[in-house]
């Protein structure tokens, strides 16, 4: 979603900037559009007030410039449309169909809305009809699949013009009249060439211009292609290529006539490189891509990729990086193209060099972040230069403007099904960028789709490990979002594949997990159950840290359920723990917890003691907040007792820690609401090899792609709720 103008049909009039934005012919298209935008509706003549936005339809085959003209509309009348411009592509290149849910999301975001993670496609459109009721906004929606994606997307705004770019009609929509497009008139038409080709070749022979437009059916994609193939060969007479285009009659479509000409042109390796351009994700290319698709340079790729631009087979896009887009119109022409001049095993391994060059970019995108580590800034030096990034503000830049091409790459590797070991790398290197410049709150609507993706491909490999560590990661994005039910489901499910793969730190992970959703739920005796079969498992693997915190969630569930003399053993052991362990600062908060617990059971001499020993051990640990914390704890005490002036003294020392900055509610010393899942402490971080994976605590994970073949995305963090 852009707000730069976008022409999926590939009609690219000049290369000239100025020259481009002057739009060619169709008024009489123009007029009726406008006319109809003041047409009164079925419900006005009804008598009725129109329930949604009046929905305009250019309707027309690729490569007839209907994107042409529906942006030359939206350009036109902008003005009356005070609350802003919404673009959105309902189609891909190749046809796919994008799912409704993506669409409303980004839209969303567009409009400065945040969304939840994996939130179902009713509750997205919904959320987008909600925030442009009222408004008087226009959406340029363009290459619309079908009717079903349109209406998901109207507002319920009569002040809204939505203007929809679709082959057919829009069946299911009322009152849409769909403005039909076919050929430019021969004036346009010729002119269009002209612009490409110079005035000279056509002023010598008008007729023949003529000609080759009549030839070209007036298609805009067409006449393009042709002026592009003139001037590359500026000696050939345009009477020469309408005659080459007659003699290919048998093919009834003039784009795939021209394109054939075109590609036949090309010399070997530029043909090549242009075939499987239509393997690009989302058609979606760079030099890079272009690079390892091909298996030549990234200079000599650019290079070839600016020829294409120049022949209008490609479109250079309006980015920072040098980007390009395959028309829509040419991508199935091109893909059958590659389907009969190369055999499937070479189409294949193209594959396969763009998702290992996709991965090693990624790797270097994440690398240049971790600049505390020497062995990260080993591996970053080993790159070729090509695949270096000079800072984390150039990699974060290409991860944002590269995201709809990486996404759409680790689909179609999933899709893919025979490059699964590929595709594992390259969502694990995509999740581990991704969370290294945009952070797990802000990514967390595209990991989770990432994770969905490693969960099929788990499942179709049957490879119980990765299916525990995708279904925690999506139980943890589903609890952030107060999903809890939902996410009560992948725990278990996670828990048995955990035991499936007798991976013990999944197992407990998971254990862990199930325990704090129904601690969300208010379910408190499973939530303790099941925090202490977790527990059984750490102490028998001796894990006396993570033991210990268990105890104190085992605690935590005990107090909600008022059962304070449970509540008070299990504190007292995690405070064991903790001092066994060497944690001062978790010393310190286990004491302010049991402290709080002695309070609620009527002890208040007991939980005053306990709480002045806790602003001991917090000194210790020369944690300033966690005192201040502990200050006002006491002087909430004292005033229970009835001292205000020694609570008055506490609550200055409190004031003069934090420099005046109020503790958080729920801060240090405190014992954590019951959102066991619903703000869980595990980060979706990407983790090392698969052969390789280990609880925590025993070390970090091996990440040496040298060493193992594939990885996946693993959680390396405390559990949900902690």
């Amino acid at each position: 979603m852009t707000d730069q103008a976008v022409d999926t049909d590939g009609v690219r009039l000049s290369q000239d900037p100025a020259e481009e934005s002057r739009f060619l012919g169709r008024t009489r298209e123009l007029k009726e559009l406008r006319a109809d935008i003041a047409r009164a509706g079925l419900d006005t003549l009804s008598g009725r007030k129109a329930p949604r936005a009046r929905v305009l339809l250019v309707a027309g085959r690729p490569g007839s410039g209907r994107t042409a003209l529906a942006e030359e509309l939206v350009a036109q009348v902008a003005d009356d449309y005070p609350d802003g411009l919404l673009r959105a592509r309902l189609s891909e290149p190749d046809g796919t169909r994008v799912p409704v849910a993506s669409l409303a999301r980004d839209l969303l975001t567009a409009l400065g809305r945040t969304t939840r993670p994996g939130a179902p496609e009713d509750e997205l459109a919904h959320e987008l009809r909600t925030a442009l009721a009222g408004r008087r906004a226009l959406l340029l929606l363009d290459d619309a699949a079908d009717a079903e994606q349109v209406d998901a997307l109207l507002p319920d705004s009569p002040g809204s013009l939505v203007v929809a770019v679709a082959e057919g009609p829009l069946t299911g929509i009322a009152d849409v009249r769909p403005c039909t497009l076919g050929g430019l008139d021969t004036k346009s038409a010729v002119e269009l060439l002209q612009r490409r080709i110079g005035s000279v070749r056509v002023t010598v022979d008008p007729r023949a211009a003529e000609s080759l437009a009549e030839e070209c059916q007036g298609r805009p994609a067409a006449l393009v292609l042709a002026g592009g193939w003139l001037a590359a060969h500026p000696k050939a007479a345009v009477a020469d290529l309408a005659k080459q285009l007659r003699a290919g009659s048998e093919e009834p479509d003039p784009v795939a006539r021209i394109l054939r000409l075109v590609h036949a042109s090309l010399p070997s390796a530029a043909a090549r490189m242009l075939r499987l351009l239509s393997l690009a994700p989302a058609g979606l290319a760079d030099p890079h891509t272009a690079s390892a698709l091909a298996g030549c340079s990234v200079g000599g790729a650019r290079t070839a990729l600016d020829d294409f631009v120049a022949l209008g087979l490609l479109r250079r896009l309006a980015s920072p990086l040098p980007e390009y887009e395959v028309p829509g119109c040419l991508h199935p022409l091109l893909a059958a193209l590659a389907r009969a001049e190369d055999r499937p095993a070479e189409l294949q391994l193209a594959r396969a060099r763009m998702l290992e060059r996709t991965v090693r970019l990624l790797q270097s995108c994440r690398a240049i972040t971790e600049t505390d580590s020497p062995g990260a800034r080993e591996k970053l030096l080993g790159m070729p230069r090509a695949l270096r990034f000079d800072t984390p503000r150039d990699a974060a830049e290409w991860l944002r403007l590269r995201r709809p091409a990486l996404l759409a790459s680790a689909r179609l590797a999933v899709a893919d099904g025979e490059l699964d070991t590929l595709a594992r790398r390259l969502m694990s290197q995509l999740v581990r960028a991704m969370v290294a410049h945009i952070g797990t709150q802000a990514a967390a609507p595209d990991l989770y789709g990432v994770h969905r993706l490693v969960l099929d491909v788990a499942e179709r490999r049957d490879l119980p490990r990765e299916q525990a560590a995708a279904l925690l990661n999506l139980a943890d994005l589903d609890a952030r979002t107060g999903r809890t039910a939902e996410a009560l489901v992948r725990y278990r499910a996670a828990l048995d594949a955990g035991r499936a793969a007798n991976d013990p730190y999944a197992t407990g992970r998971a254990m862990e997990s199930v325990g704090g959703a129904h601690l969300e739920l208010g379910d408190y005796d499973r939530a303790a159950d099941w925090f202490g079969r977790a527990l059984v498992q750490r102490l028998a693997r001796d894990e006396r840290a993570d033991a210990a915190r268990l105890y104190g969630r085992i605690a935590a569930a005990h107090t909600y359920a008022g059962r304070y003399g449970e509540a008070l053993r299990n504190w007292r052991a995690a405070i064991a723990g903790h001092r066994r362990a060497g944690d001062l600062a978790a010393h310190a908060r286990a004491l302010s917890e049991l402290a709080r617990v002695q309070e609620y059971a009527g002890r208040p001499e007991e939980s005053l003691r306990t709480c002045q020993e806790a602003v001991e051990w917090a000194r210790r640990a020369e944690d300033l907040r966690l005192q201040a914390a502990l200050h006002l704890r006491l002087a909430d005490t004292l005033d229970h007792l009835g001292d205000p002036v020694a609570a008055g003294l506490h609550r200055s020392t409190a004031d003069r820690m934090l420099g005046g900055e109020p503790v958080e509610p729920g801060g240090p010393g405190r014992i954590a609401e019951p959102a066991g899942v619903a703000r869980p402490a595990v980060t979706t971080e990407p983790v090392g090899p698969v052969e390789d994976v280990r609880p925590a605590g025993n070390g970090p994970v091996a990440d040496s792609e040298a060493e193992h073949g594939a990885n996946t995305c693993e959680i390396r963090s405390a559990p949900a709720g902690d």
